[in-house]
């Protein structure tokens, strides 16, 4: 575990570096609103182009490690909405703290720093999971939310949910790289040197962006961010091994990849929605500070114990 730790701190150094810059003002909200505007529009979306550019839809897709991963997603997500009901939280509440509890910061954090700890053989794997948690609940918790607060499932929540993939630069990149890898001709070199240097700055961009958004978090209901936390770090990489290594035997080193990207800590973008939508931000801010924090550990050691 202390190699795979050692060759985890420069990640968090990065990510410690911005929280600095953040907590002192040197960076402000706005220009860490703005690095991660550059890193989700440009940097990363060109570093998921090119690695979906140049893996086909097969080196992808593997239905054991979607049905694992979903499976163990599902179950933690339901596990914390479960608990959130039993302590009376309406169904929009409910409903984000299970998306704390089983998202993952797979794009800023995971794509970056698991296609270098574990190669890029990982990278098919981390995309599907990506695609996972962008398609199916990051879509389930808007129909979730809009649908508690109007009543009824109507046409327009699904609407809503379509435009907002449509406009997800992630989810974009994603699909039209396939279009190019379908077409097996290979991405010209002056552009293929492009995206790699554009791509290039989404790893420290992104880091970096990470920490300068954890300076602005509060650490507010201690005991449900706490909970969270341990629901997103332990309880949910242990149910994907369930998933992708008992009930739908995988592939070992890509469940591994699997069971990696399921103890990343939570999601910024579980975030963005629950302010947009008003609802427990305060909750979810804790749980994003203290589950990355914590993950300075514990990724190690699942990265570690999946290595072996």
């Amino acid at each position: 575990m202390l190699e795979i730790f050692l060759q985890t701190v420069p990640f968090f150094a990065i990510i410690a570096v911005g929280y600095g810059a953040g907590k002192t003002g040197f960076f402000t909200e706005d220009a860490t609103a703005y690095l991660t505007k550059f890193v989700f529009y440009f940097a990363l979306s060109a570093m998921i182009f090119r690695f979906s550019a140049n893996l086909s839809l097969a080196d992808i897709f593997d239905w054991r490690i979607a049905a694992g991963y979903l499976w163990g997603t599902a179950f933690v997500y339901g596990l914390a909405m479960a608990v959130a009901f039993m302590r009376g939280m309406d169904v929009a509440r409910a409903g984000f703290e299970g998306q704390v509890a089983a998202i993952g910061n797979t794009g800023f954090l995971g794509i970056p720093m698991l296609a270098l700890l574990m190669g890029e053989a990982a990278v098919g794997s981390i995309i599907l999971i990506l695609a996972i948690d962008l398609v199916v609940f990051s879509s389930l918790i808007v129909i979730l939310v809009v649908g508690s607060r109007e009543g009824s499932l109507s046409l327009s929540i699904f609407k809503t949910v379509g435009v907002g993939l449509l406009k997800n630069p992630m989810i974009v990149s994603i699909v039209l790289g396939f279009c190019v890898s379908a077409t097996g001709t290979p991405i010209p070199k002056p552009i293929n040197d492009f995206l790699a240097i554009l791509g290039a700055a989404a790893t420290p961009g992104a880091l970096f962006a990470i920490g300068a958004s954890l300076a602005s978090k509060s650490a507010e209901r201690l005991h449900i961010a706490g909970w969270l936390s341990f629901c997103k770090l332990v309880i949910h990489p242990l149910m994907v091994a369930v998933g992708v290594y008992f009930l739908f035997p995988a592939d070992p080193y890509n469940a591994g990849v699997a069971v990696a990207a399921a103890s990343l800590p939570v999601a910024g973008n579980v975030f963005i929605l629950a302010k947009h939508y008003n609802v427990a931000p305060q909750r979810v801010s804790a749980a994003i500070l203290i589950s990355t924090t914590l993950s300075i550990v514990t990724v190690s050691f699942v990265i570690s114990q999946v290595l072996v």
